[in-house]
């Protein structure tokens, strides 16, 4: 929801910013790898326990994440390269801190509770393939109740509530598995609709990619290779 409704806007607000670290000599990937570092340390950070440290490092994590898509575009460097790195740093991310509740609840608990974020993160990664798979169809799979900001969101929540008692964490992560779960249902239904209707045109680089196989068939057919010999 977050990025069809606010994500133009949240960009326009933050490419001053993106030009001031361009001008310092910042880059977008840098900016990358800056996030997926203080990931690593808040996933650290949550799974000793320290859920409200661990709450402030991760909202900082978000600036990185902010940020590196204003960077590119103040520089002009944007590009499908960064935007796969950005694309993989965020799955990276994602699973750096669940795993770090994960840990967390393994260390404190008796119960099966520590794979509940696993779960979770589970859900979520079937929510971005479900996207990544449809646009390379050609459909459009955006949206839902939990999306990653939505994600972001919550879990916050659930570290700050958990700093106080381990069960408003567990209400608060059951809370997201229901949500991700329907999220992904949504979009399952969604793209099933539209591919129900017909199959769109392929994507350019699709397209060019489907030409290139059918032309090395046809000059490694026998069929083709009499008609080059009898026009010359």
């Amino acid at each position: 929801m977050f990025d069809g409704n606010m994500r133009e806007q949240v960009d326009k607000g933050v490419q001053p910013v993106g030009a001031a670290l361009v001008n310092m000599g910042i880059t977008a990937d840098v900016m990358t790898i800056v996030g997926i570092g203080m990931s690593a340390i808040a996933a650290v950070v949550i799974g000793s326990g320290n859920l409200g440290i661990g709450l402030v490092l991760m909202i900082l994590t978000g600036l990185p994440d902010l940020l590196d898509g204003a960077i590119a575009k103040s520089a002009g460097t944007s590009s499908t390269r960064g935007a796969y790195f950005d694309s993989v740093s965020d799955r990276l991310t994602d699973i750096m801190l669940f795993s770090g509740v994960a840990w967390h609840l393994s260390a404190t608990r008796d119960d099966q509770m520590h794979m509940l974020p696993v779960a979770i993160m589970g859900l979520a990664v079937m929510i971005s393939y479900q996207r990544a798979k449809a646009e390379s169809l050609g459909f459009d799979a955006k949206g839902g109740l939990m999306e990653r900001a939505e994600r972001f969101i919550a879990l916050g929540v659930g570290l700050g509530l958990g700093a106080l008692s381990s069960n408003l964490l567990l209400v608060v992560l059951w809370v997201m598995l229901a949500l991700t779960a329907i999220t992904a249902v949504q979009r399952f239904f969604k793209v099933w609709k539209q591919a129900s209707v017909g199959r769109p045109t392929p994507p350019p680089g699709q397209v060019t990619r489907r030409r290139a196989r059918e032309a090395r068939r046809s000059a490694r057919s026998p069929q083709s290779s009499k008609r080059k010999t009898d026009r010359r």
